[in-house]
């Protein structure tokens, strides 16, 4: 990563490590930026970067919309492989979205557990636990109507955000002179979400409280 004014900047490669995601998720993010909000990056060197902490919040609030998956059928045997007409009533959906995601997969579309040649086309096949395993990941936006929360969704995350700030600060409080790895590590334990997360409102709960 680079650090520029104070903020750092994580190329696609940095991303893959902070994120813990593959490079193909978080292309697939970058190209329906459009639909997602995913932040615009900066030309450094010729390569693209993005400032981590925007892209924090971005994949936070990306992950936290609210999901419709009330039409998604969990009934069946998980392991039947299934073909694109099955698998588009298991998700309750149209049998051309999975034409769709055939030519364009979104992020963790699962790889089909058998293919059939047939004269035109390839059929690809997927299981029920496949499927039920992919809807059910934030990541893959399945069941949100896209782009960035608003209304109560977006309210939500906001008081989900400050709620965080003030354990942070609580632990602070209750852990002076603790470095900021340390305080994070505990909240994490206590409260879940991953440490580096921890850390971005470890040091924001620090700031708010010198300011």
């Amino acid at each position: 990563m680079k650090t520029i004014e104070g903020r750092q900047w994580a190329s696609r490669e940095d991303l893959i490590a902070h994120s813990g995601y593959s490079r193909d998720t978080l292309w697939k993010l970058w190209r329906d930026r459009q639909a997602n909000g995913h932040p615009e990056p900066r030309d450094i060197d010729g390569v693209m970067h993005w400032d981590v902490e925007a892209w924090d919040t971005w994949f936070e609030e990306h992950c936290q919309r609210p999901r419709d998956l009330s039409g998604v059928d969990r009934s069946g045997d998980p392991d039947e492989p299934l073909p694109p007409a099955g698998q588009a009533r298991v998700l309750g959906v149209d049998p051309a979205r999975i034409t769709q995601y055939t030519k364009k997969p979104p992020p963790e579309w699962p790889d089909p557990v058998h293919t059939e040649q047939l004269a035109t086309r390839t059929r690809e096949y997927r299981t029920r636990a496949q499927l039920w395993a992919w809807v059910d990941k934030p990541v893959s936006g399945f069941g949100t109507k896209g782009g960035r929360p608003s209304g109560p969704g977006a309210k939500t995350g906001e008081a989900k955000s400050a709620a965080r700030v003030r354990l942070a600060t609580e632990a602070l409080a209750a852990m002076p002179g603790r470095k900021v790895a340390d305080v994070a590590a505990a909240l994490a334990e206590r409260h879940g979400q991953s440490v580096d997360t921890w850390k971005r409102v470890v040091t924001q709960a620090r700031k708010q409280t010198q300011q």
